[in-house]
């Protein structure tokens, strides 16, 4: 942690002084006479390794939750889902996966998990009125309890998110987006729609990894859009009492463009996002801002394509994922370099040695992550690949 606090703030530092000289990385100490030390930039160091797939349905929510038992021994749980009803849990790293089952709801397409431990989750499915479900379980998914739905025809949830409390997002009732919210992790509730700009015509939010929300730990909340004539981040600072809407360089102007994932951070925003129709057009794919949502600039470098999730690594890595490849970026969103070739849809990163994504055909990959450095013996022989195996339950 201190490692990785230190190699944020020198980043930070050096990116501030100049927006052309590049943060120096890290270094390593040598420890032997022998010992090779091999700077790697991050998209040598990044890499996602298929733990499983073949699974029968495309996967689009992923969580993991990490936790320290009385002996100081970590255990981590990863919990995915997507369409067809499929809830896979993991309480080894992902190496065995059991599948669990909502009572009635193998027909719904489940695109966001929010895990708090391995025995507690919530769990989100998306569709017209009463097919957007919001689900609890309190013992490790044996059992789920229905926590909130509705009926109107326009209700479709997009996203959910947790921090302090959890928020859902939903596509535009009456001509505005709509927040619903917990108290206390119950009582989901809407909130007041007073302080929430109208939406555009045509304008909704995209729940293809379940990530178009984001909450922080200072009340901030942003979401993205698209489908309208502009691909807009709307912010609140208050956790949903006002919200700003501003548009940003994301490719918009169809249905099938705009914003798909956002990123918040104590350095920037990051979106990402683009024209699913067209997944291979790496242009107006991701952005940032340094200023909490007020101004937007595309990134100097873009993705490969269509990207429908991005994740904060380290603060100054980022990871972003899609069904045409992966993506790092080391400089807070500016710069983007092809990582990986896999299918995927979601990510989410616990920490920055813990991470996974998933995608379609059931495909669940781990993060394998080398750092800033490489240590290689005089050999050359590098011990740092790490190989991993699965199998569902």
């Amino acid at each position: 942690m201190r490692i990785r606090t230190l190699i944020m703030l020198l980043r930070l530092v050096v990116m501030l002084a100049s927006a052309t000289v590049r943060a120096p990385r890290w270094r390593a100490p040598s420890r032997e006479a022998h010992t090779i030390v091999r700077e790697l930039g991050a998209a040598d160091t990044v890499s996602w390794s298929v733990q499983t797939s073949g699974i029968d349905t495309n996967l689009r929510g992923v969580s993991a939750t990490g936790s320290i038992d009385s002996n100081g021994t970590e255990h981590i749980a990863v919990w995915a889902c997507g369409s067809n009803g499929v809830i896979l849990h993991s309480n080894d790293l992902g190496k065995t996966w059991k599948r669990l089952h909502v009572a009635g709801g193998d027909a719904l397409d489940f695109r966001s998990i929010v895990a708090f431990d391995a025995k507690n989750a919530f769990l989100m499915s998306s569709g017209k009125a009463d097919k957007s479900r919001i689900y609890k379980t309190t013992n490790g998914g044996e059992n789920w309890k229905l926590e909130f739905t509705d009926s109107r025809e326009a209700f479709f949830l997009d996203a959910l998110a947790c921090d302090g409390e959890c928020y859902a997002l939903s596509d535009p009732i009456d001509g505005k987006f709509v927040i619903v919210a917990t108290h206390h992790y119950e009582d989901w509730k809407e909130l007041p729609s007073d302080g929430m700009p109208a939406a555009f015509p045509g304008e909704g939010a995209f729940a293809a990894s379940g990530t178009s929300l984001a909450v922080n730990n200072d009340a901030g909340m942003y979401f993205g859009t698209g489908g309208g004539k502009a691909a807009r981040v709307f912010h609140s600072a208050d956790l949903g009492k006002t919200w700003s809407a501003v548009e940003t360089p994301i490719a918009s102007g169809s249905a099938s463009s705009g914003i798909f994932s956002i990123s918040s951070t104590t350095y920037a925003v990051n979106v990402v996002g683009g024209d699913y129709k067209d997944q291979n057009r790496p242009y107006r794919v991701a952005a940032y801002s340094q200023d909490q949502g007020k101004t937007w600039r595309l990134a100097a470098q873009q993705p490969g394509g269509y990207r429908s999730a991005v994740a904060s690594v380290d603060g100054a890595t980022l990871t972003a994922v899609g069904p045409s490849g992966e993506d790092v970026s080391d400089d807070f969103g500016v710069h983007w370099k092809h990582t990986d070739s896999l299918d995927l849809n979601a990510v989410f990163v616990l920490d920055d040695h813990n991470a996974w994504a998933v995608g379609a055909k059931g495909t669940i990959a781990r993060l394998v992550n080398r750092k800033q450095y490489l240590i290689r013996n005089d050999s050359g022989k590098d011990d740092s690949t790490l190989a991993f195996t699965s199998s569902i339950k």
